[in-house]
């Protein structure tokens, strides 16, 4: 297969977390924005708008805090993602790299539970309101005798999304481009059409009576953003740019990335800071369910597309997902192929979805909790691996480097394991929980107010944690100079390389 023919779309991807030869390299960074797009337009970037402004912010503080932090941490995404390019490789595999090829399963295990916990709490959205769609469409076959939409209802949705998600997946790469691309557009003509249906329910003679908050809150409502949306797509950046040319232009990675993942949330960001500033009753339903709260101010005409769409887009966040899942258990070892690591998935995410769904009425709250415990260790980890990018350019991104020690990688390296030890353990110290299980041991290096004040309100420790692991990680490599040098071959790739970064 020569560089420029494309694999076909309908076969199954064979490749997992090996390099992807460069005669299967093809596509522009163009390609990567209807992915992070298609992902990230969905009705809760509503509520991540009324987060932020409810840190204590007014509304213009919110809008600027929100899109300032969405910017950061997705520009961040955009430079992890240039690693896959340059090495072929999926960004859990070339994190090896920087912890060696044993050492790297300890971030690697929190990044699958991250991503698999979200794809539980997503495809269990899309189920419930497909169901609430079906019980307020034909109320005598799928909603109970409270009006609520029945447990048939909810399990024939939950089937569908989980088929279409996986079936999808399993295909892999080509047809996951394909099918996200369409979403996008669909997704945004929708949401487009919403916002003017939704603009008109704003009370606009209210919205400049909130005042300003202070500069610790503006930057508090920046770190909540960051965390609601970029910290959270650091270990999975590169999965989606590794099929691009080893010689594609670093800029054109970073912007298309940032600028899929921000542009949809920052719109509905706003519009989530304008509703809660105007109607505080709105803001707050909203933010406890995002899908009812706004759809029940849509005509009915537009309400039955809208909510179809709305389970798209959630689809479309669980595919792309889901396939990083799969490729974050061949990172840690399992030894099965790349279709076959979805399929684990699907048997994970059916029983954490079922008992969401039918068991626990207290179980989203928790997990969520935990989940935010877990952005610790990914943030942390993004941190490092983003300073390590400096090393891995010098060595010219040799990706023996991600192999078993004997064969051109290492067990784990110290430099980094500490850094990212040390790092998570401050992080827990400066994060809150409203769990009460949770909340006894973290918050430790807060007081009684400060964890009620901002910094325990807003997950600053979380990118507290990740600078932390980057300096310290710099200190020991650059600084020390305590990692052994790479052999003279990889100074001279480095060199061959020099103007592809």
């Amino acid at each position: 297969m020569t560089q420029d023919q494309k694999p076909a779309a309908a076969a199954v991807e064979q490749n997992g977390v090996n390099p992807v030869p460069d005669g299967e390299r093809h596509g522009t960074p163009r390609g990567l924005f209807a992915v992070w797009f298609s992902w990230n337009i969905s009705i809760l970037g509503v509520s991540y708008g009324i987060y932020v402004y409810g840190v204590g912010l007014s509304a213009w503080q919110a809008a600027l805090a929100g899109v300032l932090g969405y910017v950061i941490s997705s520009v961040l995404v955009g430079i992890l993602a240039v690693g896959g390019p340059r090495t072929g490789l999926p960004t859990l595999t070339q994190t090896r790299f920087a912890f060696g090829f044993h050492g790297n399963k300890f971030p690697t295990f929190f990044a699958y539970l991250s991503n698999v916990g979200w794809k539980v709490t997503i495809i269990t959205l899309a189920s419930t309101t497909g169901a609430k769609l079906f019980a307020r469409l034909w109320p005598g076959a799928f909603a109970d005798g409270e009006g609520h939409e029945s447990v048939p209802a909810v399990v024939m949705w939950f089937v569908v999304v989980l088929l279409l998600t996986v079936t999808v997946a399993v295909f892999g790469h080509q047809v996951i481009l394909k099918v996200e691309k369409w979403i996008a557009w669909l997704t945004a003509v929708m949401t487009v059409v919403f916002i003017g249906m939704i603009v008109p329910h704003i009370h606009w003679s209210r919205i400049g009576h909130t005042p300003n908050g202070s500069f610790a809150e503006f930057v508090g409502g920046t770190v909540l953003a960051m965390t609601l949306v970029g910290l959270g797509f650091l270990n999975y950046g590169g999965d989606f740019a590794r099929y691009l040319p080893r010689r594609t232009g670093a800029r054109g990675v970073v912007g298309w990335t940032a600028g899929g993942i921000t542009l949809p949330v920052a719109v509905l960001l706003v519009l989530g800071v304008l509703l809660a500033a105007g109607d505080p009753k709105l803001g707050s339903a909203a933010a406890d369910d995002p899908v009812g709260a706004l759809t029940d101010l849509l005509p009915f005409w537009f309400f039955v597309p809208f909510s179809i769409v709305v389970v798209i887009s959630l689809i479309a966040a669980a595919i792309t997902g889901l396939y990083s899942s799969g490729l974050a258990l061949l990172a840690f070892g399992v030894p099965v192929s790349r279709a076959g690591t979805t399929v684990i998935n699907m048997v994970v995410i059916s029983a954490g979805a079922f008992y969401l769904l039918f068991v626990s009425d207290s179980f989203l709250a928790t997990f969520q909790a935990f989940l935010a415990l877990i952005a610790v260790v990914m943030g942390t980890m993004g941190g490092i691996q983003l300073l390590d990018f400096i090393r891995q350019r010098r060595l010219g991104w040799p990706t023996d480097l991600a192999m078993p020690a004997g064969r051109g990688g290492s067990s784990g390296r110290w430099t980094a394991l500490v850094s990212l030890v040390a790092a998570t353990v401050v992080g827990l110290g400066l994060v809150t929980s409203s769990d009460p299980n949770i909340a006894r041991v973290v918050g430790f290096l807060l007081t009684d107010g400060q964890k009620k004040g901002v910094i325990g309100t807003t997950n600053v420790g979380v990118l507290v944690a990740m600078a932390v692991g980057a300096a310290l990680y710099a200190l020991l490599t650059f600084v020390l100079k305590l990692d052994p040098k790479g052999p003279a071959r990889r100074a001279e790739t480095s060199r061959d390389l020099e103007g592809v970064a």
